[in-house]
């Protein structure tokens, strides 16, 4: 392949040419060569005419692309138009918005909200398997729409004060120095928040978590050290300022970039905020490119599953 794009700039030049898309996508799907998705032999052959491959074993639909059995498959448009929104949504520190994505591509915002959705299910790092330990904070957060931009008659109803109602749970787990785990919860309950915790930190390690009831009891397993907020936010090296500073990017890209989130979706966009923190560091633009779509295969989303129509196998 010709010099790979290292810049935005240098990606749209790049991925204007068709040759261009298909090349870089089949080095990363297929690093030691192209097989069938279906069967995965390696005798295959590439029919340029029709840009796709034929496999030499009998079994049904024998010919594939570099599309199938990806978040590209059955996509109307071609990997120049995908290539260039993988690059943004993977590099923009606050997301972008279909409707960004429609101007820029020349899409429909119908047809770039899919698109984004389809690549956060290839940003999607779940089931989370990494044993956190060392020094890691707990802390948990309430994500929906803010009183002052309701309408008067919702807002009267709304009942005053702090909480979750009317708001979704979302749970963070940070080792320092380390990655982050998040998942959207039901409730703030001990007996749904210490599992979650308990499957990702290793034994013995110190966890730091705010003075939430439901954590007590992680002192059993862990070094578990609390800070009070009603009274200070750091003593020493107890705080969670970490997942503090990744709810405050986390909601700027919620409430600046996407403005209204349903929380059917919300888990979608906790995979894409959390694959771009883990992967912010020793990475350039290019790189985090070059990764994603290394996940993009095995994974599919429909329309159809997206409004719920029909349900979705992810796990939430």
């Amino acid at each position: 392949m010709e010099q790979q794009p290292k810049t935005l700039q240098e990606a749209i030049i790049y991925f204007a040419d068709p040759d261009n898309c298909r090349d870089y996508v089949v080095a990363r799907r297929w690093p030691k060569g192209v097989t069938c998705p279906r069967c995965h032999g390696d005798k295959v052959k590439f029919q340029e005419k029709y840009n796709r491959w034929q496999c030499a074993s009998h079994h049904a639909r024998r010919q594939f692309t570099v599309k199938t059995g990806t978040i590209f498959e059955d996509s109307p448009l071609s990997l120049q138009k995908w290539l260039p929104a993988v690059w943004l949504i993977v590099n923009c520190k606050n997301g972008i918005s279909s409707y960004e994505i429609h101007r820029a591509l020349g899409v429909t915002q119908k047809t770039a909200w899919f698109m984004l959705h389809r690549i956060r299910l290839g940003m999607q790092a779940r089931p989370f398997v990494q044993s956190m330990s060392g020094q890691v904070e707990v802390d948990e957060t309430f994500i929906g729409g803010k009183s002052r931009n309701m309408h008067k008659s919702k807002r009267a109803k709304k009942i005053t004060g702090t909480g979750g109602k009317d708001k979704t749970a979302v749970l963070g787990i940070l080792q320092r120095g380390g990655s982050i785990a998040t998942a959207v919860v039901p409730n703030t309950k001990k007996k749904v928040l210490q599992p979650l915790v308990k499957d990702h930190v290793a034994a013995g390690s110190s966890i730091f978590s705010d003075a939430l009831k439901s954590y007590e009891g992680l002192s059993k397993r862990y070094d578990h050290e609390v800070i009070d907020h009603a009274v200070s936010y750091v003593e020493g090296n107890v705080h969670t300022n970490g997942m503090e500073n990744f709810w405050s990017l986390l909601k700027r890209g919620l409430h600046g970039t996407y403005i209204s989130v349903e929380p059917f979706h919300l888990f979608r966009y906790l995979d894409e905020q959390t694959w771009r923190y883990n992967n912010r560091k020793e990475m350039q633009d290019a790189d985090r490119f070059s990764k994603v779509l290394t996940q993009v295969v095995g994974k599919r989303v429909t329309y159809d599953e997206l409004i719920g129509k029909v349900g979705e196998t992810a796990v939430n």
